[in-house]
């Protein structure tokens, strides 16, 4: 239910590009990527073009891929509902999944419900967030400063959580390690892109020593 008050700031966000109100809906419900979505507000705000909005949320979205993987070998079993899941293997989505992977020993039919359920929930949850932001953003005049940390905030709850419950925690301590760093010596404007390269090229090449748990 963080998708909540999480949607309700994107919503909050897009009432103030002064487009009409379904438009941000019709984002929630056909996009659905969660902090990709906030970069879209930023984009057309700046009146960013058709081909850098592609880019940017390719560039930024990429990590979806690697998301998708790790889930492969548990849903490749299930029936139509594993594209849906794919489709909505947001940030949070994926991070609640796998926390729940590694806390419950649940059979396969059991862990088909279990992953489609907390997908389509937490996309119901961001689509009535952001219209309930849309309305307090338009209708009441609500200010959208500050309400963007929301992102952040969740993202450290997650990030926690799912630390708590892996056996193998050399993944967390490398990514906190490679941003401290990379906020030293990468350009701000760079900063996202050459940490999940690096971090990408960490995985490939120490794929042995990250398995190896203890």
């Amino acid at each position: 239910m963080g998708y909540l008050p999480l949607g309700m700031a994107f919503g909050i966000l897009f009432s103030k590009l002064q487009l009409d109100w379904f438009y941000g809906i019709l984002i929630s419900v056909l996009i659905f990527t969660g902090a990709g979505q906030f970069l879209l507000v930023s984009l057309i705000s700046t009146y960013t073009g058709f081909l850098e909005i592609a880019i940017a949320s390719f560039i930024l979205n990429i990590r979806h891929i690697f998301y998708s993987l790790a889930i492969t070998d548990e849903i490749k079993k299930f029936g139509i509902v594993k594209y849906y899941i794919l489709f909505g293997l947001t940030d949070e989505t994926f991070a609640v999944l796998k926390a729940n992977h590694a806390s419950l020993n649940l059979n396969q039919k059991d862990l088909e419900k279990n992953y489609f359920y907390i997908t389509f929930f937490n996309h119901c949850y961001w689509v009535l967030g952001s219209g309930i932001g849309i309305f307090l953003g338009s209708g009441i005049g609500f200010q959208p400063d500050g309400v963007e940390f929301a992102l952040t905030a969740l993202f450290s709850v997650l990030t926690l959580s799912l630390l708590q419950n892996s056996i193998n925690k050399k993944p967390f301590y490398i990514g906190l390690v490679l941003g401290v760093i990379g906020l030293i010596i990468f350009p701000s404007k760079y900063f996202l892109l050459l940490s999940i390269f690096v971090g990408i090229l960490i995985l490939l090449f120490g794929k042995k020593w990250i398995d190896y748990a203890k």
